[in-house]
Parts: structure tokens; C-alpha cells; sequence
């Protein structure tokens, strides 16, 4: 296996490696898991897999999640398909930079995302390295957030544009999930800059030591979290990948955030994304 760097902070391309192969090669699967920790995200070409063998690599990280409102393959629970034709009304839910179901109590580990058509310019994918933006925070932004936390909404998202009887049934089912704004990574002992654009508020900001005015927190809270999630913004925390038919992309969904570049015309763009269950916070 070959591993060719795409930027200074995140990512990497794979070169000399059969994804269906991985499935049964315990030891090509931990090469892949050590090469995913340490770029975040990695990117393969070529990889004519069925969806089977989509799924079954997927799952050697863990078992796979559903999504609520865009479902799944019906005959491969947890593949999720992302399919997009010239008649699709337009969303902008992708054209965000997020880490996916931040709405769970548990959101997802990572996600393997197969490219089964696309436009032949356009449609890009950027993902963003969410240590290195902590990291790179200056020290008086790092310390007013120690201890704090946030919500993360599927109602104030996906469920907006819902008649409020189903929204609201969505929030019934997935209550607004509170995650630290700076979470550890389970694996690697890193700090994470943990809001995206899932996240509504602060759900402690409101304290003695924070707030002496009401407008320290009406104005002050929205300013912090509006500046923290500006964060993947940062060009040096990017990495840019453009799609071909049977290209893959495999991202820690812990330590990432991604946007996916709506920038093509009306057109047939099919994408396949098993997503794998992560861990409560912490």
C-alpha cells in the first residue's frame, strides 16, 4: 500500500489497495484504521466494490446507522443514499460545514462514501482537520472553554422545513443531544473543536463568570460559537477532493468536518454513505 499526503493537515490518497480485499485481511484493514487516524481522511480511486462489499467493509469499523430522514438501501440497512437527479429540489443542508448527526447522543464514528455518478466538473468535497483548530486557538479563546457545552439539533436542521406536527415528532425521537464544545478523541487522546453546524447554543455559557450583563450572554454566546465554528473555514485545515465514479472516501467523523460543494449544474449525482456508530462524548 502506497500513501501519498494531500495537504500539510488532513488527508491522504491510497494507492495499491482493494477495498473488497480489506474485508477478510486483518492485517491490510489495520494498516487502513492506523493510516485513517493519523490523516483523518483517506481517498481511494478505482474501487468497482458492490454495495455488499461496500457494507462489509463499513462494518469492520463497526456496526452501521441508519439516517432518519434520507433512509437507507433496502437491502442494505445503513447505506445511505445520497442520490441527486435534475429534478431534485435544491437542499442546503450538504453546503455546510458539519460533522455528521452531531444530533445523536453518540454521533457517528466515520463513514465510508462511495461515488457512484457524478458531473464531470463540480461537486467537490473539502473536509476540515477539527484538532489542528483547536490547537491553533489562541490561549484566551481556549480557556472560556474549559467546561462548556452545546446542543446540537436534527429539528433546527433537517426537521425545518417539516409541517411542525412531523418536526416535532422528530424532536420527540431525537431530543436536542448535548456535546462538550471540545471533545476527546476515544482513540487518540486528542482535543477536538466539537461545533459545527448542527450546533444552535451554548447550553451552560449563562454563569457568574461569564455573564455580568444580559448582553454579555445574548451577544457574547452567539459571537463565541458563531467565531468557533468559522474555524473550518481555514483554508490550512482543508483538504479538497474531487469525486470520479467508484472513488471512495473514508473520514474519522470524530476529528473532521466536511462541506460538500454545490456548485454543479441540474444533473444526475449518486452517492453511497455507510456510516458507522460512534461513542458518547466526552
Amino acid at each position: 500500500m502506497q500513501v501519498e499526503q494531500l495537504s500539510c493537515n488532513i488527508g491522504a490518497e491510497l494507492f495499491g489497495v482493494n477495498l473488497a480485499e480489506a474485508i477478510h485481511d486483518a492485517g491490510l484493514f489495520a494498516e487502513i484504521r492506523a493510516q485513517l487516524l493519523k490523516h483523518r481522511v483517506l481517498f481511494l480511486r478505482d474501487q468497482d466494490i458492490s454495495r455488499a462489499e461496500h457494507v462489509a467493509f463499513a462494518r469492520r469499523f463497526g456496526e452501521l446507522e441508519d439516517h432518519p430522514v434520507i433512509g437507507s438501501h433496502p437491502d442494505h440497512p445503513g447505506l445511505v443514499q445520497v442520490y441527486k437527479n435534475p429534478d431534485s429540489p435544491v437542499d442546503r443542508y450538504e453546503n455546510s460545514w458539519h460533522t455528521d448527526a452531531t444530533w445523536r447522543e453518540a454521533p457517528p464514528m466515520g463513514c465510508v462514501l462511495r461515488c457512484v455518478e457524478c458531473p464531470p466538473v463540480g461537486g467537490d468535497t473539502m473536509w476540515a482537520n477539527m484538532v489542528v483548530a483547536y490547537e491553533r486557538l489562541p490561549d484566551d479563546v481556549k480557556a472560556k472553554l474549559e467546561g462548556l457545552r452545546a446542543r446540537h439539533s436534527i429539528e433546527a436542521t433537517f426537521g425545518a422545513a417539516m409541517p411542525i406536527e412531523k418536526r416535532l415528532a422528530l424532536k420527540a425521537q431525537y431530543p436536542d443531544a448535548e456535546h462538550p464544545v471540545v471533545r476527546t478523541h476515544p482513540e487518540t487522546g486528542e482535543k477536538v473543536l466539537f461545533v459545527n453546524g448542527f450546533t444552535t447554543h451554548f447550553s451552560n455559557y449563562h454563569t457568574a463568570a461569564r455573564v455580568r450583563y444580559g448582553q454579555d450572554f445574548s451577544q457574547g454566546a452567539p459571537e463565541l460559537l458563531r467565531y468557533l465554528i468559522s474555524q473550518a473555514s481555514i483554508p490550512e485545515y482543508q483538504v479538497r477532493w474531487r469525486w470520479k465514479p467508484n472513488s471512495i472516501a473514508i473520514w474519522d467523523n470524530r476529528s473532521t468536518q466536511h462541506y460538500a460543494v454545490m456548485d454543479y449544474p441540474a444533473c444526475h449525482r449518486k452517492m453511497e454513505r455507510a456510516g458507522i456508530i460512534g461513542e458518547k462524548t466526552y
